[in-house]
């Protein structure tokens, strides 16, 4: 009998056991990373998609209970004193809009092989960010220039809150953004996945539109 030399197979061209496919169970190509050994293994794209979307979930339903609490206390409240909204906030909304379209111009110029408009464009959207959130500070000082504290009524304890939880769930899009910026390069050259990038688009546009509600409730219910 003669010797049989087994060629190792790399990684991407690994197919699942059982057969070839989607249909099949085991490992698909593209959940290796560069075919550099087996212990790259990587998680694929649509578990990150879904775990974010779980996440939105939960803050959706934070805000909800939030609103439901709102419109309660208010109905109940013989102390209830509306708060005038800070004039900067639609400043805020503008920034944070203009964010989302960078944040596109930037992905489009990722698929159109651009790399330096994409970069550009990521970063513009990092400061944009960067921004908004310091408009909230700016408007939190206004009120406590008017003398309107977190506990001085139930409609301004209210405010705070929406605004404050809306700016601590953006302020980790603005932690996703900077890992993006700091792993553009390599994300335009095909170096490192754009999986961070797509996931932190979802939860970008997700603020923004967020943020639209939370000013609609303080416009309208406050």
């Amino acid at each position: 009998m003669g010797s049989t030399t087994l060629t190792p197979t790399k990684p991407e061209q690994a197919t699942r056991i059982g057969g070839s496919g989607r249909g099949g169970g085991g490992f698909q190509p593209g959940d290796f990373d560069g075919g550099e050994g087996w212990g790259d293994f990587r998680v694929p794209e649509r578990t990150y998609r879904l775990g974010m979307w779980f996440a939105l979930t939960g803050i959706v339903m934070l805000f909800a209970a939030f609103t439901s609490a709102l419109v309660v206390r208010k109905g109940m409240s013989f102390d209830w004193i509306p708060v005038r909204v800070p004039r900067v906030l639609w400043l805020n909304t503008f920034v944070l809009i203009a964010s989302s379209a960078t944040l596109e111009l930037s992905r489009r110029s990722l698929r159109a092989g651009a790399a330096k408009a994409f970069i550009r464009w990521l970063t513009v959207t990092l400061v944009l960010g960067l921004g908004f959130l310091a408009g909230q500070f700016l408007a939190w000082r206004e009120l406590a220039w008017r003398g309107v504290y977190l506990a001085s009524n139930p409609g301004s304890s209210f405010f705070y809150v929406l605004t404050a939880a809306h700016g601590f769930h953006l302020l980790g899009g603005v932690v996703g953004l900077t890992y993006a910026v700091f792993r553009a390069r390599r994300i335009a050259f095909g170096q490192a996945r754009r999986t961070p990038l797509d996931v932190t688009a979802i939860y970008w546009h997700f603020m923004d539109a967020l943020w639209i509600y939370v000013l609609f409730v303080l416009m309208n219910w406050m």
